[in-house]
């Protein structure tokens, strides 16, 4: 249990980091963020809003509680992850530019799926299970 816990706050951690240091450089604007945005084929703007979904992910991901908000950050940067993988591969970027995202992607999934239970969103009442399951028999018969 304390090696999956160490697991689950290294990779949290990495992932929190490496998102937040991502949000602030998109968020800054500087001609670096906006020519790189560029050689991707999208507009500037888009850098200030991954920006600030990539900020609020890293908080999202490290605060306690609120579970249902951590589901929708973990979301959040796989769709940010494999779209910037793909973007990176569809220009025409080095192996390296496009592997970096998927390597992120891995931690972010070490980081899902280390979570403590009180960090998870609760599965619907026995009664529920039961009532599906009794539905789905009674499909198949």
């Amino acid at each position: 249990m304390k090696f999956r816990n160490i697991g689950y706050w290294v990779a949290t951690g990495l992932v929190a980091l490496a998102f937040a240091f991502g949000g602030a450089l998109d968020v800054s604007r500087s001609p670096q963020v906006i020519e790189g945005m560029a050689h991707l084929g999208y507009p500037a703007y888009v850098a200030t809003l991954i920006g600030i979904w990539k900020l609020l992910g890293a908080v999202a991901v490290v605060v306690p509680g609120f579970p249902r908000i951590k589901e929708w950050a973990y979301a959040g940067m796989f769709f940010d992850l494999t779209g910037a993988a793909v973007s990176h591969a569809a220009s025409g970027d080095p192996t390296g530019n496009v592997l970096t995202p998927i390597i992120l992607l891995a931690i972010v999934g070490a980081s899902y799926a280390l979570r403590p239970d009180n960090r998870r969103l609760a599965g619907p009442p026995a009664s529920e299970r039961a009532d599906a399951a009794g539905l789905a028999a009674a499909r198949a018969a």
